[in-house]
């Protein structure tokens, strides 16, 4: 097995470093020891997410839209472009900011790498494989996306920042990785931002029926945050272009899921099952070989364990976005 090479980082620039994911990628960049500038507009991201690393050495938070180019005093050696709205909720709501982003914004970002010479990551997502026809998902896989549909923005603002961040690594010679992001799960995420484990916690927690939509029997794949920052950081010390699946290559269905929740949080709440969304996935599960050939990361965190913890954090911080 090749393992990613190891690298450390001087100055990172994490855009969307407020929201969810992002504001792990700074702790665990403040961690190791680099000096990390958060850039977020909180259109999405939260204050409270990074209020406890504002007066840690080394950070820096600017708040700013990247599609606006946002000024960064200090040259990065390390890009992390995780800004984006990125539950449906968010992008149902920002439709426009939500595709704007993913061009103008990626390449915003991808100018500050290149013009710094540094290392630059596009956070990808599984859902440019849409609904898909092969299962589970490698790299290879093109997809199966309807362009016009409720999740089209998310998509295809996804599937163009790959196309961008391509091309500008063959244009100008930009250092560039893309990592595609399997239903990450953990501490921070909203209980009203429309994804499956926040929805069924915070519905555990009040007592309220479990709304599991369609037969419940679509699946998906859940990588706790943690996994999911060590991957993208592996990732980004490799030197690898990418593609690259980082997620839990192990399935669970979205009925088991709510009953799992329900059980784990102690929760007297029942099933009730609604309407299934319009293109939503049947399927989504990753294949990692190529994250566990190239860069020895595979996911540690059992599904029990990580709705534990996620369950707890919702349990001591509540609930309301």
């Amino acid at each position: 097995m090749t393992t990613a090479l190891s690298r450390s980082w001087e100055h990172a620039v994490v855009t969307g470093g407020a929201g969810f994911v992002g504001s792990h990628l700074c702790d665990a960049l403040l961690t190791a020891g680099a000096a990390v500038t958060c850039v977020d507009d909180f259109s999405t991201g939260r204050p409270e997410n990074i209020s406890a690393l504002l007066e840690q050495p080394g950070f820096t938070l600017v708040q700013a839209d990247v599609t606006e180019g946002p000024r960064i005093k200090r040259a990065p050696d390390l890009v992390l472009h995780f800004a984006s709205p990125a539950s449906p909720a968010d992008y149902r709501r920002l439709p426009l900011h939500t595709l704007e982003t993913g061009s103008v914004g990626t390449r915003n970002a991808l100018d500050l790498a290149h013009s710094a010479g540094a290392r630059f990551v596009l956070a990808s997502t599984s859902e440019v494989y849409g609904d898909p026809r092969q299962n589970p998902q490698d790299e290879s896989y093109w997809g199966n996306v309807n362009p016009v549909g409720p999740r089209s923005v998310y998509d295809e603002a996804k599937r163009f920042g790959e196309a961008l961040t391509t091309a500008h690594a063959e244009a100008h010679g930009t250092d560039t990785c893309i990592v595609r992001l399997f239903n990450t799960y953990g501490a921070r995420m909203r209980g009203h931002d429309g994804r499956a484990v926040p929805t069924f916690v915070r519905q555990a927690l009040a007592g309220e029926p479990l709304t599991v939509t369609g037969d419940g029997r679509q699946t998906r794949s859940l990588c706790f945050v943690d996994d999911t920052v060590r991957g993208v950081l592996a990732a980004a010390a490799h030197g690898m272009r990418g593609p690259v699946n980082i997620g839990n290559p192990t399935e669970i269905t979205m009925l088991d899921l709510a009953r799992l929740v329900v059980e784990l949080a102690a929760s007297p709440s029942e099933i009730r099952f609604i309407e299934r969304p319009v293109d939503d996935p049947a399927v989504r599960c990753p294949d990692i070989t190529l994250a566990r050939d190239k860069l020895g990361w595979e996911p540690r965190v059992r599904a029990e364990e990580g709705l534990r913890r996620t369950i707890a954090w919702f349990r001591e911080y509540g609930t309301d976005d």
